[in-house]
């Protein structure tokens, strides 16, 4: 995921994951064979009652050098979705709109995003029963435009895990307040399915996502992933 030279913007929210993602990297920093460099940047998204001078304060603490940005997409989130619709979709897709541009303007090779493992098999099954698409978060993505790569070095990591390490690390955790509060996110029923799973069929999460890393194409009905029409019996001559 990382390359000797790299300019890593490491995208900071204030929650458990980001936190655990600049400090796992902060320690790779130190004993990976090649060099790169690492900045912070959060979005500061104008939430009302949202504790600005938390993150300044701990990146300040730990010597990394940071940005903050500012853009009311709370504003534009509230006025836009109806009320009782979930925001998720709409404040994701500002947010990453904002650090993607900053990212590129400011010569970062790679941007680090925090998705975990729990992240990517419930993105699996949102696209699945809400999309149509068989489709989740790859660990390592180029962008649309071709202008970014994206990393998520904790893809592999198990959430509980990532709480865990956070709560004995003593991270300043700040809550979402636009959406963490809504009672019915999609994504909140996908996660409630999973847990149940997990509860009466242990080891059910670990082979989902084995099986985003062992797929068959020709074993679908994809005909933009696998030439199917051209499938013809191999002669025995």
């Amino acid at each position: 995921m990382i390359e000797d030279g790299d300019k890593v913007m490491v995208c900071l929210s204030g929650g458990a994951d980001s936190y655990t993602l600049l400090d796992i990297l902060l320690n790779l920093q130190q004993n990976a064979p090649v060099h790169f460099t690492l900045e912070a940047v959060n979005l500061d998204q104008k939430q009302p009652g949202f504790p600005a001078h938390i993150l300044p304060e701990y990146l300040t603490g730990i010597g990394v050098p940071f940005h903050v940005l500012e853009q009311d997409t709370y504003s534009v989130v509230k006025e836009i979705v109806p009320e009782g619709k979930t925001m998720c979709g709409l404040c994701s897709r500002l947010r990453r709109g904002s650090l993607y541009t900053f990212a590129r303007r400011n010569g970062f090779t790679k941007v680090a995003l925090g998705h975990h493992r729990d992240d990517i098999i419930e993105t699996l099954f949102l696209n699945m029963f809400y999309g149509g698409k068989l489709k989740a978060m790859p660990p390592k993505l180029l962008s649309d435009d071709g202008t970014n790569v994206v990393i998520r070095p904790l893809a592999y990591c198990r959430e509980d895990d990532i709480k865990t390490y956070a709560a004995a690390k003593s991270f300043p955790i700040i809550p979402c307040n636009l959406c963490g509060s809504q009672d019915n996110l999609q994504r909140q029923a996908i996660k409630g399915m999973l847990r149940e799973w997990d509860r009466k069929y242990p080891g059910r999460i670990e082979t989902i996502f084995s099986s985003l890393q062992n797929v068959v194409p020709s074993h679908l009905a994809d005909t933009e992933g696998f030439d199917f029409k051209s499938l013809r019996i191999s002669s025995t001559e």
